[in-house]
């Protein structure tokens, strides 16, 4: 049997060295996108990845396995920005306290990851990597409607729980593309 846990630490790995390294280039310019704007870069990502499934290739050379990173990576700016809020003014954040607002969000969907993984026994492990890039797209579907409703909802989560979904649902995706290679 798999070690999912180990697994999931794996891709934490990966994505927090390349979020790390764009921090020191870039550091958090990205806090003047709004949540929005955030959900529509993810949508972005899945949507290219969605047609190299089915193109079968892509003209661009960066395979799925980035897109899924980026994917990771953008949710996380997304929890970040929710709880911090969006800010044109104040968009600096230190290295060490991003990184530790990364690893917090981070840990909070291992551990949502965790008791969903329980109760469905690791079903994602009997699915297509079509259907996990579907599921993303159907959850960024939803958060977009979410936020055209003002981030109301009636009886659905928020839309913070659709990014955390997502985040897992790339992790997923990307502990089958590193274990099938």
């Amino acid at each position: 049997m798999s070690n999912t846990s180990e697994e999931y630490n794996s891709i934490v790995k990966i994505c927090t060295d390349i979020f790390t390294k764009k921090m020191k280039d870039y550091g958090s310019a990205w806090r003047i996108l709004r949540t929005s704007s955030l959900t529509d870069q993810i949508f972005i990502k899945a949507k290219r990845i969605r047609s190299i499934e089915e193109k079968g290739f892509s003209k661009v050379d960066e395979g799925i396995r980035s897109e899924y990173i980026a994917i990771v990576n953008y949710c996380i700016m997304a929890l970040i920005q929710l709880e911090l809020g969006e800010s044109s003014e104040n968009t600096e954040i230190p290295f060490n306290e991003c990184v530790a607002l990364y690893d917090k969000h981070f840990l909070a969907s291992k551990n949502l990851m965790e008791d969903k993984n329980h109760d469905y026994d690791e079903a994602w492990r009997d699915m297509r990597l079509s259907s996990l890039t579907d599921l993303i797209l159907m959850k960024l579907l939803r958060t977009k409607q979410i936020e055209d409703n003002d981030g109301k909802t009636l009886i659905s989560e928020g839309i913070d729980a659709n990014y955390a979904d997502i985040l897992n649902y790339a992790v997923f995706a990307l502990i089958r593309i590193e274990t099938e290679s």
